[in-house]
C-alpha cells in the first residue's frame, strides 16, 4: 500500500485508501437497496417503471424512469455491487492503481457526497 506517515499524518499517495472507502460506500449502497432482478415493466413506454423480481414470484416496485433511464436503472442494480467492489478492491491492492478505477471510486464518492477533501 502506497500509504505513508508523515509526522503522524496518514497520506494516502497512490489512492488506494479512496478505493478501498469506494468500494465500502458502494457495498453499505447495495445492502440498503432492494434486492432482486430489476427488470423495466410498466404499463406506459414513457414512464417505465423498475421492478425488482424475487424467487417465487414476488415483485416491488423500485422507480419510476423516463424511457432513456429506466433500463440505465435496471442496469446498474445493486447487483453489480459486489464486482464493481471487488474490481476496487483489487486495484487498491496495486503498486499503481487503475486510473480508470480510481477516477471512478472518486467520481463515486463524490455522487454519494463522502469524498475525501
Amino acid at each position: 500500500m502506497a500509504a505513508h506517515l508523515l509526522d503522524d499524518v496518514r497520506v494516502d499517495i497512490g489512492g488506494q485508501d479512496e478505493l478501498g472507502a469506494a468500494a465500502d460506500e458502494l457495498e453499505r449502497l447495495a445492502a440498503a437497496s432492494t434486492r432482486g432482478d430489476w427488470r423495466v415493466g410498466g404499463l406506459l413506454a414513457t414512464r417505465p417503471e423498475v421492478i425488482a423480481h424475487f424467487d417465487g414470484g414476488a415483485t416491488e416496485h423500485v422507480a419510476e424512469a423516463r424511457a432513456g433511464t429506466a433500463r440505465w436503472i435496471a442496469a446498474l442494480s445493486p447487483a453489480l455491487a459486489q464486482p464493481l467492489a471487488d474490481w476496487l478492491r483489487s486495484a487498491s491492492r496495486a503498486d499503481q492503481p487503475d486510473p480508470a478505477a480510481l477516477a471512478f471510486a472518486r467520481d463515486l464518492c463524490r455522487a454519494l457526497g463522502t469524498a475525501r477533501s
